[in-house]
């Protein structure tokens, strides 16, 4: 595709979930390998802490679904975006799921009970922002110029 083609989707061909999956199953693999377990925290604290962050996933993620819906678009990255989500949650931040998935992943660190994929977390979001939420950027640049340069402006990236 040359520069000047119009964008028709982001260019994501793979569920964007998979990344953090990719990282708990790496993070899970090192541990068998090399345990590195959450001492100091007890069981109770991390079955609480990860029940917290499930429900916070689950908060966010559907907050985020709502609006989606709301406006009919579209949430499979390939395919293009018919509008441009920004209010509700997206007035907040600019990626909801994927912070909802970080928080999925750090309430599936703790009931591991392993550092590794915490370890792994910061590696986790730094290919997500470089490999989908970039491409997600560039493509509705062109999808919705004016629009999405404003709300650029207005709304942070991840919070």
């Amino acid at each position: 595709m040359s520069a000047n083609e119009p964008l028709t989707n982001p260019g994501i061909h793979y569920p964007p979930p998979l990344i953090y999956v990719a990282g708990l199953v790496l993070g899970w693999l090192v541990d068998r390998l090399r345990p590195l377990p959450m001492l100091g925290l007890p069981s109770i604290l991390r079955f609480a802490l990860a029940v917290l962050c499930a429900i916070a996933w689950l908060l966010l993620f559907s907050a985020a679904l709502r609006v989606f819906r709301r406006e009919r678009t579209t949430l499979i990255p390939n395919q293009p975006a018919s509008a441009l989500a920004t209010t509700g949650i997206y007035s907040r931040t600019r990626n909801p799921m994927y912070l909802s998935l970080a928080l999925l992943y750090l309430a599936a660190t703790l009931v591991l009970d392993s550092w590794w994929p915490l370890l792994l977390l910061p590696l986790v979001l730094v290919v997500v922002d470089r490999f989908v939420i970039a491409r997600e950027e560039r493509y509705l640049t062109h999808a919705f110029p004016h629009d999405y340069d404003e709300y650029r402006r207005r709304v942070r990236r991840w919070i």
